[in-house]
């Protein structure tokens, strides 16, 4: 099964400090020859792509970290997360648009901040000016940032079969995220910041908010059927909703074709790590909670003591001052 972008860049963690060493295309594991020419032709954006997987990666580990899969990664490994990816999941579809999505906000950002000469802001999608502001600044260019992550991420995805089909989709969708999150930001000139004027530019959202709209997508993701149809080419597999009642999915939605496994128990087979000794939420009822986090075994409760900044105290002018006061935390604990 194809890890996609994240194969390519399973050490992704390694390569996100390559902006200030040089870096060879055939030292990086895992790429296939696309993705090889790609990197020897745009050298000097490839760090750009490898912070855009590491920010998709800890944004995934952000959005699961109340989850029994809480989107953990094993460092000395190609497959960055395991076998979890292997399986055609909703897990699977949610760490292709989230890292496919990062990297588009990694080289969109990178490009309008000046580090590459084969990019810089956008001059397209300027249109007139608004009532009480006018075009300044530099706009993100993110159709060249999703450009970049489609042609390097995508280059797996070129068999015939229903998980390159998947993987496709659920990248689009991840960079179709950041295009609809585009927004005007504006910033006031003017005597005592009266904002007689204001200069407005195109960009991008926090990332945050790509992740919480995908984390959204991931729960109502679309599950599929494959069909076998004869091409000229041959065999091929397309993707099909197997709920006919249901509206399809959009290229926004996430889709998958397998069920995941339940995460409770460690299992090499899956992926699973389990969820022992997993911190829950005694008092939370949802995933998070001790009762579906650790599947029903109970949990263990440990006194912790913190030490914490107290009783602080603001001084004219301009200092704070602080005691410290040492609290006592009840830690919860799967079983």
């Amino acid at each position: 099964m194809s890890p996609g972008v994240l194969g390519s860049l399973a050490l992704g963690q390694q390569y996100t400090s390559l902006g200030s060493q040089p870096l060879l295309c055939g030292s990086i594991p895992g790429l296939v020859p696309k993705q090889l020419r790609f990197c020897r032709n745009y050298i000097e954006i490839m760090p750009s792509v490898a912070e855009g997987v590491k920010l998709g990666i800890q944004e995934c580990q952000h959005q699961f970290r109340g989850r029994r899969w809480n989107c953990t990664t094993i460092d000395d490994s190609l497959a960055i997360f395991g076998p979890v990816l292997d399986k055609a999941t909703r897990e699977s579809a949610f760490v292709h648009a989230i890292a496919s999505a990062g990297v588009a906000f990694a080289v969109t950002r990178s490009c309008a901040e000046g580090t590459s000469t084969i990019c810089g802001c956008d001059s397209h999608h300027k249109g007139p000016p608004g009532e009480g502001w006018k075009w300044g600044g530099c706009s993100e260019d993110a159709d060249f940032g999703v450009l970049v992550s489609r042609e390097f991420a995508d280059a797996r995805e070129n068999r015939p079969d229903a998980r390159s089909a998947m993987n496709k989709h659920n990248n689009e969708a991840g960079r179709t995220t950041i295009l609809d999150h585009m927004h005007l930001k504006c910033k006031c000139h003017g005597l005592s910041g009266s904002c007689e004027v204001k200069t407005c530019w195109w960009a991008q959202p926090d990332f945050r908010a790509i992740g919480d709209f995908l984390k959204d997508k991931y729960d109502s993701a679309s599950e599929m059927v494959v069909e076998k149809h004869r091409e000229s080419r041959g065999w091929v597999e397309t993707l099909r909703a197997k709920y006919a009642l249901f509206k399809p999915p959009t290229e926004r939605d996430l889709v998958y074709y397998e069920n995941s496994p339940n995460f409770c128990e460690p299992n090499p087979e899956t992926g699973s790590f389990g969820t022992r000794d997993r911190t829950c939420n005694v008092t939370s009822h949802g995933i998070d909670g001790c009762d579906l986090l650790c599947c029903g075994r109970g949990h263990n409760t440990r006194t912790e003591k913190r030490k914490e900044k107290c009783h602080c105290v603001f001084h004219w002018c301009c200092y704070v001052s602080c005691q410290e006061c040492i609290r006592i935390y009840d830690v919860h604990t799967c079983k």
